[in-house]
């Protein structure tokens, strides 16, 4: 397939933004049944929640390509290219893979009235996992569940990480309303396992498991964790129990999805799903998802992180506090604008040393200039460089040999900063990214 296949293929698909966030599930229930009902091939697990979505997917995806299946894991957004969100045991399909998944959907809704981009990618990454037969597939929600294109699967477990204000704009301004839409990944008699803690959000998902049938088992009720001080865990289950577990990604919050990942593979296990402890210490350990708390570098040290809604930056903030060891930081922040981004940088600027306010290139990124506007009553030195490529470049300098640089406040950011990063790895210490 001949590169330039591909490039119109995909421009083809980035030109359905332009209908925007459109919910329901008629485009995607229309794309399937054209392409024979691929969904229906194969197991999946199905994810929901604010925050975490991505990481349990790779947790899950990590433990069973270790026990020997075949994974198709479905994310959103990509960082750097569209095959980051159709992976299968771990890996971003190839540029044919993508050409050829694009033209067969393409086929469908040539017919009808155009789904949205993210229908279209959808339905192409269940096309694509059902040709290659995979045992399982990992799926992400794009946004809620209820309504949401992924919403076709009947997962063996659903999961729900969290709740938390975001996306109001779509889900919702409380938290008893957004958990009511990504509450609606629950399907009749499918048991459901979730973190999520808040009163008023909890009771609306427990009443729509309860209404369902489904089963519901809640992180800090029917199964827990300990956390150790060498940053690891026990895990004490709804049948089970393992000590000593290690995460191999940075942060607090990823033993958290760590263990909600663990309780829906115990479900599997009791379903007579085969997954070994090896496979599950071993795939915790080995699991990597770029962007979220990434180090590339550590001289100086450069952290990624796709924090992009207020309980993210918490969770970042506590891992700064807690690691940079006296090292000075400078924060390269780029956020969209229908994020709380009054709030989250408020959260940020007591933390960096130096800031640089940029802009992703994405029509929903906030002008930089008016991001500067608001700080500057509560920072007075900070620099304005739009262009993200060019803030990271003067971070690192900034940094120096001993200091620090983290990217933050949204995952366009974050991508277009691991792609400059990726092209210029003489702009960090030689031998030191990796």
């Amino acid at each position: 397939m001949l590169a330039t296949s591909l490039d119109e293929h995909l421009s083809a698909l980035y030109r359905l933004r332009q209908f925007g966030v459109k919910f329901g599930l008629d485009s995607i229930n229309r794309l399937v049944r054209g392409l024979g009902n691929p969904h229906e091939r194969f197991r999946s697990i199905h994810i929901a929640g604010t925050n975490g979505k991505g990481s349990i997917a790779a947790i899950l995806s990590s433990i069973l390509v270790r026990e020997g299946y075949k994974v198709g894991l479905y994310t959103s957004p990509h960082l750097i290219r569209f095959n980051e969100r159709i992976r299968i045991n771990g890996c971003p399909v190839s540029d044919d893979a993508v050409a050829d998944a694009a033209e067969a959907v393409q086929l469908i809704y040539t017919q009808g009235e155009p789904p949205t981009f993210f229908e279209c990618a959808t339905a192409m990454a269940l096309y694509h996992f059902a040709k290659e037969n995979v045992d399982w597939a990992i799926l992400e929600t794009g946004m809620g569940g209820r309504l949401d294109a992924t919403n076709v699967v009947r997962p063996e477990a659903s999961i729900i990480s969290n709740i938390f204000l975001d996306h109001q704009r779509y889900l919702g301004n409380t938290l008893a309303k957004i958990a009511a839409e990504k509450g609606g990944i629950i399907k009749g008699g499918i048991p459901v396992v979730t973190a999520v803690k808040g009163k008023n959000a909890i009771e609306v998902i427990q009443k729509m498991a309860s209404e369902k049938n489904a089963p519901i088992y809640r992180l800090g009720g029917d199964f827990r964790v300990r956390r150790d001080r060498k940053k690891g865990f026990s895990y004490f289950g709804i049948h089970r129990k393992w000590k000593n577990l290690k995460v191999g990604l940075c942060g607090e919050h990823q033993i958290t999805n760590a263990a909600t990942a663990l309780g829906a593979l115990e479900l599997l296990i009791k379903k007579g799903v085969d997954i070994s402890e090896k496979s599950i210490y071993e795939g915790l350990a080995e699991v990597k998802w770029p962007g979220r708390l990434e180090i590339v570098s550590e001289q100086p040290l450069v952290i990624l992180d796709g924090a992009h809604n207020r309980a993210g930056i918490e969770s970042l903030k506590q891992y700064l506090n807690n690691n940079l060891n006296g090292r000075h930081l400078t924060l390269v922040v780029g956020i969209m604008e229908d994020k709380s981004w009054r709030a989250m940088l408020r959260s940020l600027i007591p933390i960096a040393y130096r800031l640089i306010i940029t802009s992703p290139q994405n029509s929903r990124a906030v002008d930089p200039y008016s991001l500067a506007a608001f700080i500057r009553p509560f920072c007075k030195e900070f620099d304005v460089i739009p262009c993200v490529a060019q803030a990271v470049a003067t971070a690192i300098k900034y940094a120096g040999h001993k200091d620090a640089m983290c990217v933050a406040g949204s995952l366009y950011a974050v991508g277009e900063a691991k792609a400059y990063l990726e092209n210029n790895r003489e702009g960090v210490s030689p031998g030191e990214i990796f």
